[in-house]
């Protein structure tokens, strides 16, 4: 185990779960009881299970072995797959990491489709800083995916960007849209 003064008490907390309504309440409620401070934080629905993940400082009186047990002993992370690691990065963030666009595309299920959007924003040095994908009911109840791009875009390149990612979502038969933020 890491020293705690060689992460500067930064840790990453990754937990593995099915998904239960009232399981980030546990999970945060845990960690506020505990001591920690979050920082960086995400959640995501996948399918039945969910993935909680976060960026938490760690007081100098705790390991990241108490951390791990006390989520471990929560009831509703009783099947959950729990990793608590030293934070092995900067907890600053880039300006990369600045989300200035959110970008959607819709429709019928076209492999590759998350490849050819990413490879776009790539190309004109975007950064996708978060990024969603999920099956639902469409007009007619087909299914269709609604694919969610949060993205910084350098200024003076987003609007060629947007036109690019625009083109790829129309040969993809893809519905777009896209705001700044």
């Amino acid at each position: 185990m890491a020293d705690i003064q060689d992460m500067q008490g930064r840790i990453l907390i990754s937990i593995i779960s099915p998904d239960e309504v009232g399981l980030i309440a546990a999970i945060t409620g845990e960690l506020f009881d505990l001591g920690l401070n979050l920082e960086d934080a995400s959640f995501a629905v996948l399918g039945s299970g969910c993935e909680f993940s976060c960026v938490a400082s760690l007081g100098a009186d705790m390991t990241l072995a108490e951390v791990e047990e006390a989520l471990d002993a929560l009831e509703p992370l009783e099947s959950a797959e729990i990793k608590v690691s030293p934070l092995p990065f900067s907890p600053a963030h880039e300006e990369t990491a600045e989300i200035t666009h959110v970008v959607e595309v819709e429709g019928g299920d076209m492999p590759g489709l998350i490849a050819r959007m990413s490879e776009v924003f790539s190309e004109y040095g975007a950064n996708v800083v978060r990024m969603n994908s999920r099956l639902r009911k469409g007009e007619g109840g087909v299914n269709c995916y609604l694919t969610t791009f949060a993205v910084f875009m350098p200024e003076g390149r987003a609007e060629t960007c947007l036109a690019a990612a625009h083109n790829t979502a129309g040969q993809l038969n893809l519905d777009f849209r896209s705001q700044s933020v």
